[in-house]
């Protein structure tokens, strides 16, 4: 609350400076910046416990401006992280904000994950909703096979696929290289006019051995009748799937 009253004025999508706690970071939109801080922070949405090592191994498949990479640190201040921020833009503010908040044992891939190396089209929409579906003006930015980086590791605790609608290929390029990760989680995105892909996705936990919880943050009322995302004209579904091995 304090944040939102502190920042909820501030324009949308404006370059702004915000602080919490000991960090000090910029971000290209406040109100965004808010929602990440709940669900990360409060919610602590990527919590997660690592019995047998100190410093484990996270891929971040969408680390944006650094929230989540901020949160990893504070959970095992050890670990090696690898984050993926496809957006230019976006990918500078991270670098900027590690730097300056003295993150170590973070390499940044300022690239697309998806399921080749060839590059993907994406359109830019300056805050956390950049994705190969956006109706913004799309170019091509440079894109890594999330799979060649699954192989390097013997083992990883905590993948992180937040990647606004390239999960559902990028998983299923990756089925069958998930057996060595320990924690998944998948941002789920559902977008008008192409097919949902919903049961692939969830296929794709359970060849693995994952016992899975689903969420949504909107629980829509008269759903036969209100069928878009609220406040957003190109999608109709967003879920939150949480993968774990017993």
């Amino acid at each position: 609350m304090k944040l939102l009253v502190k920042y909820g004025d501030a324009k949308r999508h404006e370059t702004t400076k915000v602080s919490f706690g000991k960090y000090q970071l910029q971000v290209p939109d406040s109100m965004s910046f808010i929602w990440q801080y709940k669900e990360i922070f409060v919610d602590e949405f990527y919590l997660f416990k690592s019995t047998e090592h100190h410093n484990p191994v996270i891929l971040d498949c969408g680390a944006n401006v650094g929230m989540s990479v901020l949160y990893f640190k504070e959970l095992f201040p050890n670990a090696r992280i690898i984050a993926f921020e496809a957006e230019p833009q976006i990918s500078t503010i991270l670098e900027s904000n590690l730097k300056f908040n003295k993150i170590e044992g973070v390499q940044i891939v300022a690239k697309a994950v998806w399921k080749d190396s060839e590059g993907i089209w994406f359109g830019s929409e300056s805050s956390d909703s950049s994705s190969i579906y956006s109706t913004a003006q799309k170019k091509l930015v440079p894109s890594i096979r999330l799979k060649d980086y699954l192989r390097a590791e013997t083992q990883i605790d905590f993948l992180k696929i937040d990647i606004e609608g390239a999960e559902t290929a990028v998983l299923d390029d990756c089925r069958t290289d998930l057996n060595h990760v320990r924690n998944l989680f998948v941002e789920f995105h559902s977008y008008l006019g192409n097919t949902q892909g919903l049961a692939d996705v969830i296929r794709v936990f359970e060849e693995n051995g994952f016992r899975y919880f689903i969420d949504t943050n909107q629980h829509r009322l008269r759903p036969f009748v209100n069928h878009r995302y609220r406040g957003n004209d190109v999608m109709d579904l967003q879920l939150n799937i949480f993968g774990w091995r017993d």
